[in-house]
């Protein structure tokens, strides 16, 4: 698929007046002199001046206290960032009394009434919540977990334990007994958080058997506290009321810049999942630079983006209580009773800035959704996965030129977006707009070189605050090391394929350790699915190629989920085979085209390419994945017999 040209700018940077970054650029000529034309201009200079620039975002946005020198070690791994430092990420989350009666937090949920808090109330609630804590000995360094959904609790919880310098990790409960216990039984956690049952869409969900061998797996709890929620009570704990029932002190430890704040989970689909641990500083630096010059999120905003407690996404957008904004929560089902559900309450709640899957945006187009506009709205960010560029015209066809489409991209690995947009870059049809402020990407070649215009591995050249402090029990850090740094000495390997325009936009077409070699051209899985997937008989794919041994192109196999009412006779093979052919090349024309029940995924929403790869290779199906940790899982066999019956 050939980049779009500069004739598909679907929007232009807008006027900074009133903005964050119209705010950071004033600050940055009144207080050091600094002047830039553009947002490319004052790019440069962040990455150039990682210093001057981390000190920058420290200063603008009132961190306070004191610190050695921004950066004690650029080595990477191992970068040191604001030695001496000492701070506490949710001390920054809690506003002050001036902020008592504005709105925090915005619950709706599938499974009680709606709920609210304001400053006050939340600072109140983490208070209490904190002396609960206290009373059950938690001190400094030690880990509560908590195995809840999308809801008030949850963020009150996570903030306590910050305040103590506890260590959080979380699981949603919709993960079976097996994926919880291997991602928390690693940090050996002292306090389990937990649900019972709740309710997705119109079905009850009784999780009692599961949570059952949850605490059974996980021997270094010592309490359990269970919050009522759904028909089905946690027995044998605390109740949420009883660790809440005494007021406390609304106090903060103040800890190193790198001490653990939380620790998130890779997918995870064979093997122990990834233990990736984030430090209070980092994080927030992080994420006061990612809404406040990024997503432009003010005091008293609303911000919906539907995610679980298991996604970083979660750990992402509760960072809107650092700029004063509110979070507006859904938990349940998001796509019941209908798919306009979600765009009705933001439109309720009048969000400015709303977040929603590529999937879910490509599937309202397909079923023809026309979404509500509302006078609040900025900025619909997505995340996730590619979005298609027919995706970009819906967008804009139906919410007005003035809304910010930001797709940006970035990881758990660092639990926000390395590329992505805001209100002083512009939109270009099926591109993200560019590199972060601070964030010094690129796209290497094979032999470690920068390219423009063609595809390769996204890179960072540079330490960023919120790279992960490390991997959990990996005291000499080879698997962190072997995780990002085994290709390019001393620089980042992200894994994925990006193309960067000479404009500064980019694309990213799919993970790289999942690419297709066809014929030695390198091509990324993300434009096979946006044409596959546009078509109506189509509602999901996955595509591989297996490498030929001996040096040949290999085979081409692609897997269709067919839409309700479709079948896959020739003439749609034929039909895909052209789309293909047209809209990309010859070489895009897969072998194989067959039809599967389901694409698995694992629990984030991320196509299990290689996993299916290596299922077609041969490897049992439970070597390459385990059950509890994926959707869709019954599916995979499928795969393997379509592939068979054309041996």
């Amino acid at each position: 698929m050939s980049a779009p040209e500069a004739s598909s700018l679907l929007r232009a940077p807008g006027p900074l007046d009133g903005t964050g970054i119209g705010a950071y650029r004033e600050y940055l000529s009144s207080t050091r002199g600094l002047e830039f034309d553009d947002y490319q201009d004052m790019w440069r200079w962040s990455v150039a001046e990682p210093e001057a620039f981390w000190a920058s975002i420290w200063d603008h946005f009132g961190v306070g206290g004191s610190y050695e020198r921004v950066l004690g070690s650029s080595t990477m791994p191992g970068a040191r960032w604001f030695p001496g430092a000492r701070l506490n990420y949710a001390e920054h989350m809690l506003g002050t009394e001036a902020d008592t009666d504005s709105p925090a937090i915005i619950a709706r949920s599938q499974t009680r009434d709606p709920r609210e808090l304001t400053y006050g109330e939340l600072r109140d609630r983490v208070g209490r919540a904190r002396a609960g804590l206290v009373r059950l000995g938690v001190q400094e360094g030690d880990r509560v977990v908590g195995y809840l959904p999308h809801v008030p609790e949850t963020i009150v919880a996570f903030l306590a334990a910050a305040s103590l310098g506890a260590v959080w990790a979380a699981c949603a409960p919709e993960f079976g007994a097996r994926s919880v216990v291997d991602r928390l039984a690693q940090v050996e956690p002292t306090v389990l958080l937990a649900v019972a049952s709740y309710r997705y869409g119109n079905s009850d969900i009784d999780q009692r058997d599961e949570l059952a061998r949850i605490r059974e797996g996980l021997p270094t709890v010592r309490h359990v506290v269970g919050l009522d929620y759904g028909p089905h009570p946690v027995p044998d704990a605390m109740t949420w009321d009883e660790l809440l029932a005494a007021p406390g002190p609304l106090s903060f430890e103040q800890v190193p810049f790198d001490h653990p704040l939380y620790v998130l989970f890779s997918s995870g689909t064979t093997g122990l999942p990834k233990a990736i641990v984030h430090g209070h500083g980092g994080i927030l630096l992080e994420h006061l630079r990612l809404f406040g010059l990024h997503f432009d999120t003010r005091p008293g905003d609303r911000t919906l983006w539907f995610t679980t407690t298991a996604w970083a996404m979660w750990n992402i957008t509760i960072s809107v209580l650092l700029h004063r904004g509110a979070v507006v929560l859904l938990d349940g089902n998001p796509l019941w009773p209908d798919l306009e559900a979600q765009w009705r309450l933001a439109a309720e709640t009048g969000v400015a800035l709303l977040g929603a899957s590529p999937g879910y945006l490509t599937a309202c187009r397909k079923e023809g959704v026309v979404p509500p506009r509302w006078p609040e709205l900025r900025q619909l960010g997505t995340t996730g996965a590619p979005l298609p560029p027919e995706a970009f015209d819906w967008v804009y066809e139906h919410l007005g030129p003035d809304v910010i489409l930001n797709p940006f991209s970035g990881g758990t690995d660092v639990c926000s977006g390395f590329v992505g947009g805001g209100t002083w870059q512009p939109v270009y049809r099926g591109e993200m707009s560019g590199p972060g402020l601070g964030h010094d990407v690129a796209a290497f070649d094979e032999d470690g070189n920068s390219v423009v215009g063609e595809l390769g591995e996204l890179v960072v050249r540079a330490p960023l605050p919120s790279m992960p402090v490390g991997f959990w029990n990996d005291p000499d850090g080879e698997r962190y090391r072997e995780a990002y740094f085994d290709t390019y000495p001393g620089i980042w390997r992200h894994g994925d394929w990006v193309r960067f325009t000479e404009r500064g936009s980019c694309v990213i077409t799919g993970r790289s350790d999942a690419t297709l070699n066809r014929g030695g051209v390198r091509l990324g899985t993300a434009e096979f699915y946006d044409v596959v997937e546009d078509m109506p008989e189509v509602a999901d794919s996955l595509v591989v190629h297996l490498e030929d041994d001996a040096g040949g192109s290999g085979e081409l196999l692609l897997f269709v989920a067919l839409a309700p009412g479709a079948e896959l006779d020739d003439g749609l093979r034929a039909r895909i085979a052209a789309e293909l052919r047209r809209n990309l090349s010859p070489r895009h024309v897969p072998d194989l085209i067959a039809a599967v029940p389901a694409v698995p995924r694992t629990l984030t929403g991320k196509k299990l390419e290689r996993p299916i790869k290596q299922v077609l290779r041969g490897r049992p199906v439970e070597e390459v994945l385990s059950p509890d940790a994926v959707s869709g899982a019954d599916a995979v066999p499928a795969f393997r017999d379509a592939y068979r019956a054309t041996r």
